[in-house]
């Protein structure tokens, strides 16, 4: 067995298709009307749809879980991010951890989780 997707729950499906496709460089591989698979596997459905199914509330902001991206260049990165989305709600602003990785974490328009971290070295 392996996993396919990480599926998120957005309002407006097009911006967040923009933004994903700006700062990450993540295209379009399906559009099913309300649900987009993403390069990478990344999957965005549409809010209406997700209450359906679940018939529940979406908790927005629950930091439950993140999208986990790594960037080489994290300060071209972050300076592209302060260009393009100026008002995005950070939770750090670009930081360096004690074992050396530098990081960022902020809020895509829906509350989901984003870190972008330099590359850290497998052993």
């Amino acid at each position: 067995m392996k996993l396919k997707n990480v599926l998120i729950v957005v309002k407006d499906i097009e911006k967040s298709r923009r933004f994903y496709k700006d700062l990450f460089g993540l295209d379009v591989v399906v559009d099913n009307d309300g649900n987009m698979i993403l390069t990478e596997g990344l999957v965005l459905q549409d809010e209406k749809i997700w209450k359906k199914f679940l018939n529940k509330d979406i908790l927005k902001n629950s930091n439950s879980c993140e999208l986990y991206f790594e960037e080489q260049d994290i300060e071209a990165f972050t300076q592209k991010l302060e260009k393009l989305y100026p008002s995005i709600n950070y939770v750090n602003r670009l930081m360096t951890h004690s074992w050396g990785q530098k990081v960022i974490r902020f809020y895509d328009f829906d509350g989901n989780l984003i870190e972008v971290g330099t590359p850290m070295e497998e052993k």
